[in-house]
C-alpha cells in the first residue's frame, strides 16, 4: 500500500444526521472505513481525524447572516425568517440539534484534505463524508447544509492560486457548486447526473455553459432516465477526459455520488458496480497528467448505504493507493458484524453479475445520451477549430 493518501474521518460525521427514517445517513461512511479495515486495505496510519471549520472558513462560500441562522437552528433559537429565508427545516434539510457543529467538522476534513496535497504531504486525500454539493451561498437544500466543496475550491483559488477541476458523477446536477464559480475562468466545473426533467434539483441543462470570464467553464450532461453501465461509462470517459484536456487544470476535486446505482431508492439511473470501478481510474490518471497526481475525493449522493456504498466507495481508496480492484469475497466479519442491522443482504462479493433490468429502450437511451455529449463538448471543439 503506498503512503501517499489520507482518508479523513470523524465519529462526529455520524451526528449529520436529520431524523429517523431520513435517506442521508453518515453510517455509510463507518461501513466503508470498516469494510477497508476488515478487508486490509487500510491502516490506523492512514486515518486522520479532521478538525473543525471557522467563521471564517465557512465565509468563503456563504454569508454571514446563514451561517449565524444554522447556529441559532443547532440551538432550536431559529425563528421563522430563519426557516423561510434559508432552508433551514424544509421536508429534505431539517434542522438538527448540533448541525451546526457537525457540519463544520465535514467542512474542516475537506479543508485538511486540500492542505495535505497541497503542502506535498502526499498526492491524494479523501473525505467521503462531504462532498455537499447543492448548498447555496445562503440556503441550505438537498440534505446540504455547509458547501463544503465551493468553500475548498475558493480557498484552493485564493490560498494557492491554483485553476480547480470539479468533477461531479452523483445522479444529482451539483447546483450549489456550479452557481458559486458560473462567472469563474479559473474553476472548470463537469456534472453528469440524471436528467433534471425528472429528479432534484431540476437544473444542470446542457446549455447551462458558464457566464462572463466562466463562459465555457461549466459543462453539463443530463443523462437520460434508466441510462446504464456501458453509456455511463462512455460519456464519463469522453467528456472528463476531454475537458481536462481543455482546462490544463492544476488539482483535481471529485464529488463521488454512487446514487445511480439501479439499488439507489431515491434515482431512475440503472448501472450496476461497474462505473464505480472505473470513475476512480479516470480521476487518478487525469491527476497524474495534469496535476502532478493533487487528487481530492469526497462523497456525496448514495442511499443504499449497506448494499451499494461501502463497496462503491471503497473502489476510490484502493484506486488512490494504487491496490488494484478488490476481487475476493467480502470479509465474513464485516457481513457478520453488520447483517443484523439491516433487512437487506448484505453483499457477499466485491463485485457481483448483478441483474439489471431490462431496459426495452436501452438503444434510444443511448444515442440520446450521446448526443447530450456532442452538444456538450462543442463549446470546446468549436475553440480549438478556431486556434
Amino acid at each position: 500500500m503506498t503512503s501517499n493518501s489520507v482518508f479523513f474521518y470523524s465519529s462526529e460525521f455520524l451526528t449529520y444526521k436529520f431524523n429517523k427514517g431520513h435517506p442521508f445517513d453518515q453510517l455509510r461512511v463507518l461501513l466503508t472505513l470498516d469494510l477497508l479495515k476488515k478487508s486490509q486495505y487500510i491502516n490506523e496510519e492512514n486515518i486522520r481525524t479532521p478538525r473543525e471549520a471557522t467563521d471564517e472558513d465557512l465565509l468563503l462560500a456563504h454569508s454571514n447572516e446563514y451561517i449565524q441562522s444554522i447556529k441559532r437552528a443547532s440551538d432550536n433559537n431559529a425563528s421563522d425568517d430563519d426557516f423561510l429565508l434559508h432552508g433551514i427545516n424544509s421536508e429534505d434539510t431539517p434542522s438538527f440539534k448540533n448541525m451546526d457543529k457537525a457540519s463544520r467538522v465535514i467542512v474542516g476534513a475537506t479543508l485538511d484534505a486540500v492542505d495535505y496535497v497541497m503542502t506535498n504531504e502526499g498526492c491524494h486525500a479523501m473525505n467521503l463524508g462531504g462532498g455537499l454539493h447543492h448548498a447555496h451561498r445562503s440556503k441550505a437544500s438537498g440534505f446540504c447544509i455547509y458547501n463544503d466543496i465551493s468553500i475548498a475550491i475558493e480557498y484552493i483559488t485564493r490560498k494557492y492560486g491554483l485553476r480547480v477541476l470539479y468533477i461531479d458523477t452523483d445522479a444529482h446536477h451539483g447546483d450549489g457548486v456550479q452557481w458559486n464559480f458560473y462567472d469563474r475562468s479559473d474553476v472548470c466545473t463537469v456534472s453528469i447526473h440524471e436528467t433534471g426533467r425528472y429528479l432534484y434539483p431540476g437544473t444542470g441543462a446542457v446549455n447551462e455553459r458558464g457566464k462572463g470570464n466562466g463562459y465555457g467553464y461549466c459543462f453539463n450532461v443530463p443523462l437520460d432516465a434508466y441510462t446504464q453501465d456501458e453509456s455511463f461509462i462512455k460519456t464519463c470517459n469522453e467528456v472528463i477526459s476531454e475537458v481536462a484536456e481543455f482546462f490544463q487544470p492544476d488539482i483535481i476535486i471529485t464529488q463521488n455520488g454512487v446514487d445511480a446505482h439501479h439499488l439507489d431508492p431515491l434515482t431512475h439511473l440503472s448501472t450496476s458496480m461497474k462505473p464505480f470501478i472505473e470513475l476512480p481510474f479516470i480521476a487518478h490518471e487525469l491527476a497524474h497528467k495534469y496535476c502532478k497526481g493533487r487528487w481530492i475525493a469526497l462523497g456525496g449522493g448514495g442511499y443504499d448505504i449497506w448494499r451499494v456504498v461501502p463497496r462503491a466507495w471503497s473502489y476510490i481508496w484502493t484506486t488512490m493507493t494504487d491496490q488494484g480492484i478488490p476481487i475476493r469475497d467480502l470479509p465474513e466479519s464485516w457481513i457478520k458484524d453488520w447483517q443484523p442491522m439491516t433487512k437487506n443482504k448484505l453483499p457477499s462479493l466485491w463485485h457481483e453479475d448483478e441483474e439489471v433490468s431490462f431496459i426495452a429502450r436501452k438503444k434510444d437511451i443511448e444515442e440520446k445520451n450521446e448526443m447530450t455529449v456532442q452538444k456538450c463538448l462543442q463549446y470546446i471543439r468549436n475553440e480549438l477549430k478556431r486556434q
